[in-house]
């Protein structure tokens, strides 16, 4: 699809371009109980009084996700004018404009409309400006024709008719909005690549698979990427993360890539922090958790193929920076293996020894996640970062606490939080911070061990977040649980792409673009 903008201001008369360009569809809004305003009241004087007559007629109530196709138009260059229910103008939210979107986009997507002009993106949106109007245009529909047919036999992917759309914005918002465009594609494409991974079948998506994606997307990016193999792992003491791993005949791996935009990190003099040091991404890259000797139940026990989500978003997420080229060093890590049952698997019981030489008291092998992270979080030291965000499928307590709608957000770095809270409530990608007080460490005391590896079913996202912590004191942590976030159950099954959004605009504010 090719997205383009065109700048209108449509209250000085100046849509002649728009009144009178081809296109298949002209989109219009309509408030609910208002007079036509901006592209409509421009679109209804040439029409003579089309669109007023229908508003009228109560064809067109403007009542909020309520659509209508005009066919056979005259007096304009489109064929035809569809109508969409924006509700109340008073209220008129980044919310209420995501329901109109996709409402537009779901009605052209059933036709077979080529070429549309899109006026939606210039309406007044609370707090908003036109060039986030933009993105989230493209990002809903990215969003609605993504399908996943890799695996069928015979894909049905369907002709995609729809090729271009063509954005009315204010001249104001010109210049932001075409770096928008640029943006929201890449964001779509990293969100495809995360979406992608975590719906393929774990007997494919292997961690060799993961390493093997990896050194692809160095090739077609210009990363730097390094894939440890066992030898390499077991060099660097990661003695945790090796005891998930070994319970399964899929060799794990240690994924390192590093984007380099803002050229090389250089000490800053008589500064604690280094120019130009990198945020560090780290994911979660559990192919597939079967609990290990702590086995799940059998059902919906395929869903945990989506326990590398934190990594597919950190595939993802690298991918998106690449293409918008954000001058920020960036790196990502992602530890990667399977866990199984098996005659030589991690017991309950066991102690293991951290990277960083911490002993780990083992009561559940189903809290594994935790077990791999903290030791890619102990290796995340070695690149001097200045922030460093780990994203995982980390614990059902985080569903049961937030749902489905917010990723949940620890950290004890005020300011890191606050970043992150503001890229997600821009991003339209929602996260919500959770406590990560001192007094939650004591259910992780191990009476044979430095920490114990679970603390019991009271709090369990944050005595989670706070095991990580104990690995992440020496730069500013924050740990976004993704369990809720990352896919869903039932009819829509399927791997969300998110917190690519948040964390490529959290970079994107970071890097100052």
């Amino acid at each position: 699809m090719d997205f383009s903008i065109k700048a209108c201001d449509w209250s000085k008369g100046e849509a002649n371009g728009f009144l009178t360009g081809k296109a298949d569809v002209v989109v219009l809004g309509v408030f609910e109980a208002q007079t036509l305003t901006g592209a409509a009241r421009a679109m209804d004087l040439a029409t003579k009084g089309l669109i007023s007559r229908m508003v009228k007629a109560g064809d067109m109530s403007g009542r909020a996700g309520t659509t209508l196709m005009v066919p056979e138009v005259t007096g304009i260059g489109a064929a035809r004018v569809l109508l969409v229910g924006l509700g109340k103008q008073d209220a008129f939210n980044q919310k209420a404009y995501g329901e109109a979107v996709r409402a537009a986009w779901r009605v052209i997507l059933g036709t077979k409309i080529a070429q549309v002009t899109f006026t939606l993106a210039q309406l007044p949106i609370q707090e908003r400006s036109g060039d986030w109007a933009v993105r989230a245009g493209i990002l809903a529909l990215r969003e609605l024709t993504y399908k996943f047919t890799q695996m069928k036999s015979k894909p049905d992917n369907g002709a995609r008719s729809l090729k271009k759309i063509v954005f009315s914005i204010d001249p104001a918002d010109e210049k932001a909005a075409r770096t928008a465009i640029k943006q929201s594609i890449a964001i779509a494409n990293g969100m495809d690549l995360t979406r992608d991974l975590g719906n393929l079948p774990p007997n494919v998506c292997t961690p060799t698979y993961l390493g093997q994606t990896a050194k692809k997307l160095g090739r077609d990016w210009k990363l730097k990427v390094d894939v440890l193999g066992m030898k390499q792992i077991e060099a660097l003491n990661m003695g945790s993360f090796l005891s998930v791993a070994k319970g399964s005949v899929q060799p794990p791996q240690f994924i390192v890539m590093q984007y380099q935009g803002a050229g090389a990190s250089v000490a800053e003099s008589g500064k604690a922090k280094n120019k130009n040091a990198p945020v560090v991404l780290v994911g979660k890259g559990i192919t597939f958790d079967s609990g290990g000797i702590s086995i799940k139940p059998g059902e919906a026990m395929d869903e945990m193929k989506y326990d590398m989500c934190g990594a597919g978003s950190v595939f993802g997420t690298m991918r998106a920076i690449a293409e918008m080229g954000l001058k920020l060093n960036v790196v990502g890590i992602v530890p990667t293996c399977e866990n199984m049952p098996a005659g030589n698997a991690l017991k309950p019981g066991d102690i293991v020894t951290a990277m960083n030489g911490t002993t780990i008291e083992v009561l559940n092998t189903d809290a594994e996640g935790r077990l791999i992270l903290c030791d890619a979080l102990t290796y995340a030291e070695r690149f001097k970062p200045a922030a460093v965000i780990d994203i995982a499928t980390l614990t059902g307590a985080c569903i049961i606490a937030l749902g489905h709608h917010n990723t949940g957000l620890f950290s004890k770095d005020d300011a890191l939080a606050g970043e992150l809270l503001d890229a997600s409530r821009e991003a339209v990608d929602p996260a919500w911070r959770l406590p990560l007080d001192e007094e939650y460490q004591d259910q992780l005391k191990s009476n044979f061990a430095d920490v114990a590896n679970i603390g019991g079913r009271p709090a369990g996202s944050v005595t989670a977040a706070c095991f990580l912590s104990r690995f992440a004191q020496n730069y500013p942590w924050a740990h976004l649980d993704i369990a809720g976030t990352a896919w869903k159950s039932g009819a829509a099954k399927g791997a969300t792409g998110r917190p690519v959004p948040l964390l490529s605009q959290f970079l994107i504010d970071r890097a100052g673009q």
